[in-house]
């Protein structure tokens, strides 16, 4: 499956180990990752070269053409919102995974869209085995 992972940049990149080991994950179970370059620690250089009329181009092109999205939803972020809001719209399957006891936006937490799943994780361990059983689905 081409998949579009979703994460925080701007708004923190605390996670960035854990969005290298979900993204890692994905692609050995042989899926490709639109965004793998998000999960790098050097993604602030590589996109900071980019005017943000060009990031918003790229990134709504790959959410038009991935076949579904898995949005790191821990750290609140401006874009991973729109990006959730955006792949929906266009009847994409998404996946949003948050920390236990992280407090997520209740715009979020209450979608109850077809094909969108919320799902919270207390380990890597545990939001890879959400990855998993989200992507069985498709």
């Amino acid at each position: 499956m081409d998949l579009y992972f979703s994460c925080s940049l701007t708004g923190g990149r605390q996670d960035q180990p854990l969005y290298a080991e979900l993204v890692a994950h994905l692609q050995a179970l042989g899926h490709h990752v639109l965004t793998a370059h998000l999960a790098a620690t050097t993604v602030e250089s590589a996109d900071g070269e980019l005017s943000p009329e060009a990031v918003f181009d790229r990134d709504t092109a790959w959410l038009r053409a991935c076949d579904a999205v898995i949005a790191e939803v821990s750290t609140p972020s401006h874009g991973v919102g729109f990006e959730v809001a955006y792949a929906l719209e266009r009847g994409r399957p998404v996946l949003c995974l948050a920390k236990k006891g992280v407090r997520v936006s209740k715009m979020l937490t209450g979608i109850r869209q077809p094909g969108f799943k919320f799902c919270t994780y207390e380990s890597a361990a545990g939001a890879i085995a959400h990855l998993e059983a989200f992507l069985a689905r498709y």
